[in-house]
């Protein structure tokens, strides 16, 4: 652990880099930064385009300026996660185990230069799930990075009996599991066509894989086989706190409900999840802490988007020593 981290007073857990060594390394993937004929950057992966998109002189690959507006912003500390354009979990397993190790590698050299500000997250195949086992066992032994960061859709549900080695692996490893919505449905646009418009797969799009994921955590028994994996879900879990009685008033009399669920409610087993807290608005905010607790809460930005705050408030410092227990900051080096 390094020294600086003993120190730290804001510790964001939602923020994302674009690493140009991993650049064209998902076969015809990608990913690529180019410029159309009449001059307008775009961010190319697979067959969608993102534009006008330039991530070259931004915080997103400028990692003097990330630590400057860090400064400015009040953060001391952030884990650093994979963009999510880039989460190629449904591509060709060959390309996104390539991507992932050169990811992983290129993470890994950034974060060695500023230990005392940056985390490293780690890029996995999922859809070849022993081939993401070892690339998270490399990343961690080897590498030195700190928690395993995906999407929230594999080629198989997160209940699947097929991850519970991976989940396991996570534990035997001790480290976190970071679930982010991909932004396009893989290497194409949106899944669903109407998600295209009006940059409704961030507003909207965000939400629902965030709700599904947590539905399907706890709801398919993975918190009951593994009781020791912390998952931490962005954006305060989607829509959760604002459906939370939807889903235990159907859970309390559906045969499919776990006895979990049945024992403790659909809302004590919520709380044994993790979600960070960056959600739009107070009244957001207030809905999400009565619904799973501060406890169970660490901050996030997501630093250099869209929708980041300029300004690190009182609920971030209240919530660091959350997020020094969700990533082991304290255990001995």
């Amino acid at each position: 652990m390094a020294v600086g981290h003993a120190d730290a007073k804001v510790i964001d857990l939602h923020a994302h880099v674009v690493l140009e060594d991993a650049f064209g390394l998902a076969g015809p993937h990608g990913p690529e930064l180019a410029r159309t004929e009449d001059g307008v950057p775009y961010f190319r992966i697979g067959s969608y385009r993102m534009q006008p998109m330039d991530y070259r002189g931004t915080i997103f690959m400028d990692v003097e300026k990330r630590l400057e507006r860090m400064r400015e912003a009040g953060i001391d500390l952030q884990l650093l996660s994979p963009n999510p354009l880039t989460m190629f979990h449904r591509i060709e397993a060959e390309h996104a185990i390539r991507f992932c190790r050169a990811h992983n590698d290129a993470m890994a050299e950034l974060v060695a230069r500023h230990p005392d500000h940056l985390l490293g997250g780690i890029a996995l195949p999922m859809q070849d799930v022993p081939a993401a086992i070892a690339e998270l066992d490399r990343s961690v032994k080897q590498l030195g990075l700190v928690a395993a960061c995906t999407g929230t859709d594999y080629p198989v549900t997160l209940d699947a009996p097929e991850l519970d080695d991976f989940y396991a692996a996570l534990v035997d490893l001790d480290v976190p599991l970071f679930l982010h919505p991909a932004s396009t449905g893989g290497a194409g646009g949106p899944d669903d066509a109407r998600l295209g418009r009006f940059d409704f797969t961030l507003l909207l799009g965000y939400a629902y894989e965030e709700t599904l994921a947590t539905a399907t955590l706890i709801f398919g028994g993975v918190l009951d086989r593994h009781p020791r994996l912390d998952v931490c879900v962005s954006h305060g879990g989607g829509a959760m706190p604002f459906l939370i009685e939807r889903f235990e008033g159907m859970s309390r009399f559906r045969a499919w409900a776990p006895e979990s669920v049945k024992e403790h409610g659909f809302a004590g087993m919520l709380k044994r999840l993790w979600f960070d807290a960056h959600v739009d608005g107070a009244a957001a905010v207030e809905m999400l802490v009565e619904t799973v607790g501060r406890e169970r809460l660490v901050y996030g930005t997501n630093f250099g988007g869209w929708d980041a705050p300029k300004q690190a408030d009182a609920l971030a410092a209240e919530l660091t020593p959350n997020a020094r227990r969700l990533m082991r900051l304290d255990r001995s080096a």
